[in-house]
């Protein structure tokens, strides 16, 4: 990290990849008939929702809690987050005996409150349309003298997220393939600038596009506006995961220069993109994990070449998943 800003760059994105390959699932680069057939051209798909915890968050929390100071560990850390960061944060805490307190909303789905609970973690409820997060989270920090580490906007975290973009260089290299373009889904942006800073490198031919739910699409916007959009509502999609205010203050400025543009899908589509996951790849998406995918599927990607598309993450609730499986 070489800047005022303390942007990470490729240097730290490939000095996660080295500190997390042996802790991390190399997840794989899924490729189906159907799928080709569906979209018109060769896609492969990067399974995160394969990776510890269900999601490609435990590689940015393993990444920054493996680099906490000896004090640090003893403090421990404080984390927010709607679930899937929540999860990778309990559990690299955990592995690394790294005392942790995660801030999830009250309505966050069950499923991701148990995986934070079975990590062994603390975990504060909020009211997410009446408590601010950030100030719980600020509140709890300075309680504890502990780490507060964002979901996205964090140097450790995006160079931990892009391990991922790494990995599909390498699978996609394996596979003989070029990928014109690279779609995943945004939240608050750290995969994708980790991902832009891994492909920078390793494959700079790329267009990189986010994929977003149609009312929360603050990357697209933003990447049209040139500057940070925010979202109206805080809630409303079945996307719990990509539902945050805007875009990272560092990760859009990665991201700014280095994304093509913002894609968006509904929530049938995503639940669509859900369905035909299971059936072709064999793998369960949550709705946030499944938004890149429906765009590739809606043929919303420019372009006929190779498409890479990341499925971020896979905890859906049971319950969720059986209503959009029978929806067929």
């Amino acid at each position: 990290m070489h800047n005022k800003m303390n942007l990470p760059d490729f240097r730290d994105v490939d000095g996660a990849y080295e500190r997390l390959k042996d802790r991390v699932v190399r997840t794989p680069l899924l490729r189906a008939d159907a799928l080709d057939a569906a979209v018109g051209r060769p896609v492969f798909v990067k399974a995160e929702c394969l990776q510890k915890t269900g999601s490609f968050k435990y590689r940015g929390a393993s990444n920054r809690v493996l680099q906490l100071t000896d004090a640090q560990r003893k403090t421990g850390v404080v984390a927010f987050s709607s679930g899937n960061h929540a999860q990778g944060m309990a559990a690299a805490a955990a592995e690394a005996k790294v005392p942790v307190v995660i801030i999830m909303p009250k309505d966050a789905p069950a499923v991701k409150i148990e995986g934070v609970r079975d990590c062994g973690a603390q975990i504060v409820l909020y009211d997410r349309y009446h408590e601010s997060r950030e100030e719980i989270g600020a509140r709890m920090a300075a309680e504890r003298n502990a780490v507060l580490v964002s979901s996205y906007d964090d140097p450790m975290i995006i160079a931990g997220q892009g391990s991922a973009g790494i990995e599909a260089a390498q699978q996609l290299q394996e596979f003989g393939v070029v990928a014109e373009a690279l779609i995943t889904n945004a939240g608050g942006g750290g995969l994708t600038a980790g991902l832009a800073l891994a492909w920078e490198e390793l494959c700079p031919i790329a267009k990189i596009y986010t994929a977003e739910p149609d009312d929360f699409d603050d990357h697209k916007r933003s990447f049209a506006a040139g500057e940070r959009q925010s979202n109206a509502s805080l809630a409303g999609s079945a996307c719990d995961a990509l539902l945050t205010p805007e875009p990272g203050h560092l990760t859009f400025t990665i991201n700014k220069t280095r994304v093509c543009a913002g894609l968006s899908a509904s929530d049938e589509e995503a639940f669509a993109a859900m369905r035909f996951a299971f059936r072709h790849l064999k793998i369960v998406l949550e709705p946030g994990g499944a938004i890149a995918l429906a765009c590739a599927l809606q043929k919303r990607v420019p372009g006929n070449g190779p498409l890479c598309v990341f499925a971020t993450g896979g905890n859906v609730e049971p319950a969720l998943f059986a209503k959009v499986l029978g929806a067929a």
